[in-house]
């Protein structure tokens, strides 16, 4: 998939890649010529991702290459247990967990997971978690805690399921349930936003003593196309909500919503997974040493006040 403003640094990347063919072919030495192209193509690729829109950043963060919640546990952990079901309903295909282990370390992974192909994505519900998939994520924090294993969530959802049948089986009374469970944990709880963090759908599993973000996603309440269809009656304003929302991980960070950020590669985590996924690590294992430090009393405290100082206006 190639975004709008990706174009000028592809057709610069595909005209190198057509003068090397062209040298190859014909023996003719144009290296300094693709050295002066190369350099440009890395100088235009460092102005146009420094510079990008509340937009361009929400645009990347749904990259239909970009790693989903398994692609990052699956490269961080080489003996993931996935576990089933809230022991309820249903299992939710939408959300995902289990045990795997990082360094010597066993965590809980529990997050949304996308599809990559049609079959997938109606199958996976793209991402929107119905009750039981937030009544299983509680379940699996539970466990977690039963077991004194710290617990990492990777948030990349556009929401939870908003349908009549979810509604019906309690979509609310679920999600608050696990804010209230979640504030209260005694084991070590990290929360990363990967992808996209919409609305409730992203707080179902994100109350945590930690909170980070990709440097290409964002976290609001709403997303900016339903923003634009609320106050304008139309999509076509999507690029002026996400300027209003200020939804982006350098916002998030600013209003003290969010503990950091976790820093890209060029041009997007799909573009060097390996590498994104050693930064996740580094964060994850730095911040389970710091968390592991305190009491559980200390922990839950400080993440209660975290949330609570949320929102609140001082006179």
């Amino acid at each position: 998939m190639l975004l709008d403003f990706e174009k000028p640094i592809v057709e610069l990347d595909e005209k190198i890649a057509d003068m090397k063919s062209l040298a190859q072919q014909s023996g003719v030495d144009v290296t300094e010529a693709i050295k002066t192209l190369e350099e440009k193509l890395q100088k235009l690729k460092k102005e146009t991702y420094s510079n990008l829109t509340r937009w361009q950043r929400v645009q990347l963060s749904r990259h239909q290459d970009r790693p989903y919640t398994l692609d990052y546990i699956y490269e961080l952990t080489d003996d993931f247990i996935e576990l089933h079901g809230d022991r309820n309903v249903a299992d939710d295909k939408a959300m995902v967990g289990g045990f795997g282990s990082v360094g010597n370390q066993t965590i809980m992974f529990v997050g949304q997971q996308k599809g990559r192909n049609t079959k997938q994505r109606q199958e996976r519900n793209f991402g929107m978690a119905n009750p039981e998939g937030y009544r299983k994520a509680l379940r699996l924090f539970k466990l977690a805690e039963k077991f004194n294993k710290p617990i990492v969530t990777l948030i990349d959802t556009p929401g939870a399921y908003p349908g009549l049948e979810a509604e019906s089986r309690g979509q609310a009374e679920a999600i608050a349930r696990n804010l209230k469970e979640m504030s209260v944990l005694k084991v070590p709880v990290i929360c990363i936003i990967i992808g996209e963090g919409a609305s409730g759908g992203a707080i179902g599993i994100g109350v945590g003593d930690k909170v980070f973000m990709l440097e290409n996603t964002w976290y609001s309440v709403i997303s900016p196309e339903s923003c634009s269809s609320i106050l304008w009656r139309s999509w076509d304003y999507k690029e002026q909500a996400a300027e209003a929302l200020r939804l982006t991980a350098e916002d998030m960070t600013g209003f003290g919503l969010v503990d950091g950020i976790i820093k890209e590669p060029l041009g997007g985590a799909h573009t060097n997974m390996k590498w994104q996924s050693d930064e996740i690590k580094k964060t994850i294992l730095k911040n389970i040493k710091e968390l592991s430090a305190l009491t559980v009393e200390q922990r839950i405290e400080n993440r209660i006040n975290k949330f609570c100082n949320m929102g609140v206006v001082k006179s």
